[in-house]
């Protein structure tokens, strides 16, 4: 593992990069994008067994790299009235910019978890100048849950950067007792981390405020997964219906609906099956990126 810096527009990133011990030179760099109340360490958690994200990808000759996104670890804080997710996408459009050239990536696949698959989306909308083949977005959809945890979440009344105990994070983060170990809960405490309440509040309203315009302007392929056992987004197939109306109908999206696992998809013991499918669909964009610049 190597630490890395970047800085964009006076801001620092920061970032940790994996690579592959046997590299497969015709992968992309998968690029993980954490969700609130957690660091880039999220992605290093082990579900089971099987290992973390990281380790499945690793093994399968992808490099990884995972980003903090700003105010957690040593990235810099945006001020609050900047901290939009359309403003951590432009800040983090150049500091993948910046990355993949100086570790020689020449094509990027997104992983966002939560928050983070909003800005992965956010970012693809983008349309970047680096060679980016696609996105895959997991716990978070079209919908939250009237009244459900996310509102009370976001209507918390704070201001800064904010903690949550514990407890109450276990709470909202995994699905039904025998989905999830408790060592993998265990191993997840060393990624949570306090976040901007600003991200915090804005969650629930980016699928009303920004899907539509984000989702219109998106031209790469998108893998998309909620959890049966969301407690904080609506998973019933209407949803997942919802999210995909919101693509013109000549993109390449995928969604499902992962069965008994709650918000944490990757933390559950069945984790390891949906990293799978994401590096599968990492494996399909680039075949279909070479394809499309062979018929070009």
């Amino acid at each position: 593992m190597q630490r890395l810096t970047t800085v964009v527009d006076g801001y620092a990133v920061t970032a940790r990069l994996h690579p592959a011990p046997t590299p497969n030179p015709h992968t992309p760099l998968l690029v993980g994008l954490h969700g609130g109340l957690y660091t880039g360490r999220y992605f290093e958690v082990p579900g089971s067994i099987a290992g973390s994200f990281v380790e499945i990808a690793n093994r399968n000759g992808y490099g990884v790299l995972t980003i903090d996104r700003p105010g957690y670890e040593d990235s810099d804080l945006l001020p609050e009235d900047e901290n939009t997710f359309e403003k951590q996408a432009e800040l983090l459009d150049g500091a993948i910019a910046n990355l993949t050239a100086d570790v020689g990536a020449t094509s990027v696949v997104l992983v966002g978890h939560s928050i983070g698959g909003m800005i992965g989306l956010e970012i693809a909308a983008r349309r970047p100048s680096w060679n980016l083949l696609g996105v895959s977005a997991t716990g978070m959809g079209a919908r939250i849950p009237e009244q459900g945890a996310a509102e009370a979440l976001a209507a918390l009344p704070l201001g800064g950067v904010v903690d949550v105990p514990v407890p109450e994070r276990e709470k909202l983060w995994y699905g039904p007792a025998g989905s999830y170990t408790a060592e993998a809960v265990g191993a997840a405490r060393s990624s949570y981390a306090a976040a901007p309440m600003v991200e915090l509040a804005a969650a629930p309203r980016w699928a009303v405020q920004r899907l539509t315009d984000v989702a219109a302007t998106i031209d790469v392929p998108v893998h998309h997964a909620l959890a049966e056992f969301d407690a904080l987004w609506d998973s019933s197939t209407d949803a997942r219906e919802l999210f995909l109306s919101k693509f013109p109908d000549n993109r390449r999206i995928h969604s499902e609906i992962i069965d008994g696992v709650g918000h944490c998809l990757d933390h559950h013991l069945s984790g390891a099956a949906l990293h799978y499918k994401q590096l599968a669909f990492a494996t399909e964009c680039t075949l279909h990126a070479s394809a499309a610049c062979s018929a070009g």
